[in-house]
C-alpha cells in the first residue's frame, strides 16, 4: 500500500526538507512580505477578520483569506518570520503535490515526477514557497479551479461534470476572497480565448455553468456579502477603487513607482523561471509523440498567454505579478522534455546550450557577490551614483569570502545536471537541477541573503526592533514603510493620546468624520498633518523617526536627536 504513494511521499519529504529549514533566519521584506504579516497581526490583536488594517485603520488593498491562514499560522508559531512564511510551504507542498497527480492523470507517473521537480527546481518559483506574500496560494487555487473547469469540459456528458464544475466554482471563490476579482477574471477570458479557438461550440452544459457561479458567488460571498450587508458598500467600494489604480497606473495612485516596459514580465519569466522558461520553448518545434490529453496543453498555453499579455497591459508591473504564469510554463517544458526521454522528441542543442550558459552565468554571479561585497570599496561604490546605496554599502558586514563555494557547489550541479541533458536523461536531469536548486536557495538564505539584507533593510529592522514595547509614536520620514508596524509591534492609540487626538481634528479640518472617508490627495494632506504635528507639535510622549541617510540634511532637524546612523539609515529622537 506504501509503496503506491512512494512517489507523493518522496515529494512531500522534499517540499519539507527544503521549504522548511531556516524559513525565519532572515526578516521579512519591506513592503509586502511585512505589509501582509503586519495585516494578520492587527487582525489577531484588533478581533476584527473581515476588515484588513494596517496601523489599525482599514487596509482595503487585498480581501482577508489569506491573513486569516497567516493568522492561524503565527498563533501557533509566534508573530515571526516563520510563522508568516509557513502557509506558503504548505502552499509549496500541495502545489507540488497538485502537479504531480494532474501529470500523472494526463499521462504516467513519470510525467507527473518530471513537471513537480521542474518546479521545484525553478528559481522564482522555489523561491515564493518560502516567502510571506499571497501569490502563490492565489495562483494555486486559479490553477486548480482551471483543471476542474477543464474536467468539466471532457466530461460534461457524465455525473462527473457536475462535481467538477462545483469544485471549480468553490476554487476561484477561494481566489476572489484571497486577492481579488482578478482571478476571476484571467479565468473567464481562459475560457473565453478556448472557447472561441474552439469554433463557439458548447463547452458544457447550462446546469453547470450555473452550479460554477453559485458556488463561486457562495464562496465569495464569505467576504463581500459579509462585508457589505455588516458594514455597508464603502470598504468595498475602496477596494474597487484600488483595484483600477492598478490596473490603470493612476499618477501618486496605488502604482506610484511600480511602471516598467511593456516587455517588462517577459524578462522576469526568462530569467526568474531558469530553466523552465527555456526548456519550454522546445514546443516550439513540435510533439510527435503525446497525445494532448484533455487539450490541456491548448488550455496550458492559452493560461500563459492570458497572464502575460494582461499583466504586461496593466500599468503596475511588479515581479510576482506574472507569477500564475510558472505553472503552465512548467507544464510546457515537462512536456517537451518527457518526449526527450522516451526519443521521440530531438534534443534541441541550442536550447540545451542556453541552459549551461546561462545556469553557469548564474552560479558565477553567486561566485562573484562576495568578492565584489569584499572589495566594494575599490570596485562597486565608485560606479554608484545613487547615494542611499553608497551610504548602505558603507556598513562593515562580515564577509570571509567563504560564501562564494556556495556559487562552486551550485556550479557542480548545474555541470552535472546539464550533462544528463546532454546524454538525454531527462530525470536524472531534473533530479539534479531540483536538488541543486533547493541547496542553492537553503544556502544562500543563511550564508548570504542575511548578509544583503544588512545592506538593503538591516539598520532599519534593528531600529524599529529596539523600539518594541516603548511608549512612543514611530514615524518613517520621507520613505514609505510598514516595517516600523511590524518589528516595533505597535499597538491602537489610546482615545485620548496626542496623535489620536490629532487625527480627529486633521479629519475635521477636512469636513471628515473617518478616516475611511479619506480620497486620494485627502489621504496625502491628513498624513502631511500628523507627521507636521510629531516634528513640531505639543508631542504628549516621545517621537521617533527613520529617515534614509540621503534625505538627512541636519539643519532641516535642529530640534531632533541623532540616536542611531548606520548605513542607509538615520535613526531621530524628539522628546515630549
Amino acid at each position: 500500500m506504501i509503496a503506491r504513494y512512494n512517489q507523493q511521499i518522496l515529494l512531500i519529504v522534499l517540499g519539507a526538507l527544503f521549504f522548511i529549514p531556516f524559513l525565519g533566519h532572515v526578516h521579512l521584506f519591506d513592503w509586502d512580505e511585512i505589509n501582509f504579516a503586519e495585516s494578520s497581526r492587527e487582525m489577531m490583536i484588533s478581533g476584527n477578520y473581515f476588515q484588513n488594517q494596517i496601523n489599525f485603520e482599514p487596509f482595503w488593498e487585498k480581501p482577508p483569506f489569506f491573513f486569516w491562514i497567516q493568522s492561524l499560522s503565527m498563533s501557533v508559531f509566534g508573530l515571526n518570520e516563520f510563522g508568516a512564511r509557513f502557509p506558503n510551504v504548505l502552499v509549496g507542498i500541495i502545489t507540488l503535490f497538485f502537479v504531480f497527480n494532474i501529470g500523472k492523470r494526463l499521462y504516467n507517473e513519470r510525467f507527473g515526477m518530471i513537471w513537480a521537480l521542474l518546479y521545484l527546481g525553478s528559481l522564482l518559483p522555489h523561491l515564493y514557497f518560502k516567502s510571506g506574500i499571497i501569490d502563490p496560494m492565489f495562483n494555486l487555487f486559479i490553477f486548480a479551479s482551471l483543471f476542474s473547469i477543464v474536467k468539466t469540459v471532457q466530461e460534461t456528458h457524465s455525473k462527473k461534470a457536475t462535481k467538477h464544475a462545483i469544485i471549480a466554482g468553490i476554487l476561484i471563490g477561494l481566489a476572489i476572497i484571497t486577492k481579488g476579482p482578478v482571478g476571476l477574471l484571467i479565468l473567464l477570458l481562459s475560457v473565453l480565448i478556448y472557447w472561441v479557438l474552439n469554433k463557439f461550440r458548447p463547452l458544457t452544459t447550462i446546469k453547470n455553468l450555473l452550479l460554477f457561479t453559485l458556488f463561486a458567488l457562495a464562496v465569495s460571498c464569505l467576504w463581500f456579502g459579509y462585508e457589505t450587508i455588516k458594514n455597508g458598500p464603502w470598504f468595498l467600494g475602496e477596494f474597487i477603487s484600488y483595484q483600477l489604480e492598478l490596473f490603470t497606473g493612476a499618477e501618486g495612485g496605488a502604482a506610484a513607482g511600480h511602471q516598467q516596459p511593456f516587455y517588462y514580465h517577459f524578462v522576469v519569466i526568462l530569467l526568474g523561471c531558469f530553466p523552465i522558461s527555456i526548456l519550454a520553448l522546445g514546443n516550439l518545434f513540435g510533439s510527435r509523440y503525446l497525445v494532448d490529453q484533455f487539450n490541456f496543453k491548448k488550455w496550458m498555453n492559452i493560461l500563459f498567454w492570458v497572464v502575460m499579455i494582461l499583466f504586461s497591459i496593466v500599468s503596475t508591473k511588479i515581479v510576482h505579478y506574472s507569477s500564475l504564469a510558472y505553472l503552465p510554463l512548467s507544464f510546457m517544458a515537462a512536456y517537451y522534455l518527457f518526449q526527450v526521454e522516451k526519443g521521440k522528441e530531438n534534443l534541441s542543442k541550442w536550447l540545451a546550450m542556453f541552459v549551461s550558459v546561462l545556469g553557469i552565468i548564474f552560479a558565477l554571479a553567486i561566485i562573484l557577490i562576495p568578492i565584489i561585497m569584499l572589495n566594494k570599496d575599490d570596485f562597486l561604490i565608485p560606479l554608484l551614483k545613487d547615494d542611499f546605496a553608497v551610504s548602505a554599502l558603507s556598513m562593515d558586514v562580515n564577509w570571509t569570502g567563504y560564501e562564494s563555494g556556495i556559487g562552486v557547489l551550485f556550479l557542480v550541479f548545474v555541470i552535472a545536471s546539464i550533462v544528463q541533458l546532454f546524454k538525454k536523461k531527462v530525470f536524472k536531469f531534473v533530479m539534479i537541477n531540483a536538488v541543486g536548486v533547493s541547496v542553492l536557495f537553503m544556502l544562500v538564505g543563511i550564508f548570504i541573503l542575511p548578509k544583503v539584507e544588512q545592506y538593503s533593510q538591516g539598520p532599519a529592522i534593528e531600529f524599529y526592533t529596539s523600539l518594541k514595547g516603548k511608549d512612543a509614536y514611530i514615524w518613517p520620514l520621507q520613505h514609505k514603510s510598514y516595517a516600523h508596524y511590524f518589528y516595533a509591534q505597535t499597538q491602537p492609540l489610546a482615545p485620548d493620546s496626542g496623535l489620536e487626538l490629532k487625527k480627529k481634528e486633521a479629519l475635521e479640518k477636512l469636513n471628515k468624520t473617518e478616516f475611511v472617508q479619506l480620497k486620494g490627495d485627502e489621504r496625502l494632506s491628513y498624513q502631511m498633518v500628523l507627521q507636521e504635528w510629531l516634528l513640531k507639535g505639543d508631542i504628549d510622549k516621545p517621537a521617533y523617526f527613520l529617515i534614509k541617510a540621503d534625505k538627512y540634511k541636519p539643519e532641516n532637524f535642529t530640534d531632533l536627536e541623532v540616536v542611531m546612523k548606520k548605513g542607509g539609515f538615520v535613526g531621530l529622537k524628539r522628546a515630549n
